[in-house]
């Protein structure tokens, strides 16, 4: 295949919180290593990204650095040639809105009209009004890696007060825009058949645009530390507190369930917890607070580091359009108990324990099966590692992605 000149746009891609800054880190690296010229262009907060890969900032103001009034409006007031769109952004975060896909794309669309000389373009789920008039002059995919629908339903499942719900319609204002946008997209990849079915409901985009193609794993970092002992009771989760849709409050009521039994059980939680937060409150009534340790801002040796002294991964998320946290958990060779939701039976096949959604008996009992027979649940392990060496290496995924870019060039040619 010819070099070609490849944008990946992405909104916000925090190297740490988050599967956004992973995939953009991954995906740039993948196709700079076939020999692609990469440029990353990003908002706040800004990746991290392989040597041979170009990052190119469109700052907005980055207001979800703080929750100070003050120091919000101090990013507005200093920010040097202000446009209509910083306005606009200070505006709907201060009536409860998250508006920076919207002025990412705008800010994008400038960009890359002043900017055109790229073969490709790939936006990483913005789905923004912006995206519509890149795709008019150039060769254009999206990544949807699911329709943030499922976000908002679970949300509003788990908020009690309405004032909260509120909140909720507001924050998600910005799902209006994505599903006016996402049916004009030509040319979308999705990283799983579960989310393309998403997209197909919720955004109502046609079947024949949709592609999947799922996200890859380097399972020469992710891997088990040889010499590294595992800690016989210890549990990891990946999840972000007080998001619902993560489903941690079934980890944390299953280990409840399992400390008379095993007194030594305690669980890492690689994540941030929110102070005086709803997960907070919940450890607090479960009176496990010497049980719970959360680790945030590690780096990727660090989370394989956590991994490779754990004895059980657990999985208990209400949906997961592609969930880095099963195949990390599978390519270090940690015994996986998950839920049976969404896109996770598609990579585990029948390498984890799978459990009922929003059922912290079903985990803490696969918990006990694990730690009663731990050497069979350790070979299902080490095949699950192996699944993850074949299905979601970057070399084959990239290829893929190649095979996707040269037919939207070819059909943009056509037009």
């Amino acid at each position: 295949m010819q070099k070609l000149n490849i944008a990946i746009l992405s909104y916000r891609s925090a190297k740490y919180g988050g599967g956004q800054g992973v995939y953009v880190k991954d995906i740039s690296m993948a196709l700079s290593i076939m020999g692609h010229k990469v440029d990353v262009i990003s908002g706040p907060p800004y990746p991290e990204l392989y040597k041979d890969v170009r990052l190119i900032k469109l700052p907005g103001l980055n207001l979800f650095e703080t929750f100070s009034f003050k120091d919000r409006f101090k990013k507005l007031i200093k920010k040097k040639k202000k446009s209509i769109n910083d306005y606009y952004e200070f505006i709907s975060v201060f009536f409860g809105g998250f508006p920076e896909m919207k002025t990412f794309g705008d800010r994008a669309n400038i960009f890359i009209k002043n900017n055109s000389n790229y073969d490709v373009i790939i936006d990483n789920q913005s789905i923004s009004y912006g995206m519509i008039e890149i795709q008019k002059r150039l060769p254009f995919i999206e990544i949807i890696h699911h329709p943030i629908t499922f976000d908002f339903k679970h949300e509003l499942e788990a908020s009690k007060k309405i004032k909260y719900k509120i909140s909720r319609y507001r924050w998600y204002s910005f799902l209006k825009m994505q599903k006016k946008v996402a049916p004009q997209i030509q040319s979308i990849i999705t990283p799983s058949q579960s989310s393309k079915n998403g997209i197909i409901k919720d955004f109502k985009c046609k079947e024949k645009n949709i592609t999947v193609i799922n996200n890859g794993l380097d399972a020469s970092e992710f891997k088990p530390i040889e010499g590294v002992k595992r800690n016989p009771f210890r549990l990891i989760t990946t999840a972000s507190a007080d998001v619902p849709l993560k489903g941690l409050d079934f980890s944390l009521k299953a280990l409840k369930k399992l400390m008379n039994e095993f007194p030594e059980v305690h669980l890492i939680v690689i994540g941030k917890i929110k102070k005086n937060g709803h997960t907070q409150r919940l450890i607090e009534k479960l009176k496990i607070e010497e049980k719970v340790f959360f680790k945030s801002d590690i780096t990727k040796t660090e989370i394989v580091d956590l991994y490779s002294k754990s004895s059980v991964a657990i999985v208990s998320s209400l949906y997961e359009g592609f969930g880095y946290p099963v195949i990390e958990a599978m390519s270090c060779e940690v015994p996986l108990i998950a839920t049976n939701v969404s896109s996770i039976p598609e990579l585990t096949k029948e390498f984890a324990i799978l459990v009922d959604p929003k059922n912290d008996q079903m985990i803490a009992d696969s918990v006990r099966k694990v730690f009663m027979d731990y050497q069979k649940y350790k070979e299902i392990a080490v095949k699950g590692r192996q699944r993850v060496i074949e299905g979601f290496n970057w070399a084959k995924i990239t290829h893929e992605y190649e095979d996707i870019i040269q037919r939207k060039i070819r059909e943009f040619k056509k037009c």
